[in-house]
């Protein structure tokens, strides 16, 4: 897979009534490297961060205290 600037992250949990629900947000490329030398990736807010490598890996980063955040599905958009 190639590095894309632009990426749409699906994260999946489980809903208050239990129900299967995804969020959806797109990322583009910043200037920024990751700790793994990988381009790092944001939202148009700047709270979601995420380092992700040319096979598609996620890693994300954290933007303020306190935030665990789970790792999305990335799929490259054109």
């Amino acid at each position: 897979m190639h590095t894309s600037d632009r990426y749409l992250l699906t994260f999946a949990h489980t809903g208050s009534g239990g129900e299967a629900v995804t969020d959806e947000v797109v990322v583009e490329r910043t200037t920024s490297l990751g700790p793994g030398g990988n381009p790092v990736y944001c939202d148009p807010t700047g709270i979601l961060r995420a380092e992700i490598s040319g096979a598609g890996e996620v890693r994300m980063l954290a933007s303020g205290g306190y935030q665990a955040p789970m790792p999305p599905s990335a799929e490259p958009l054109p």
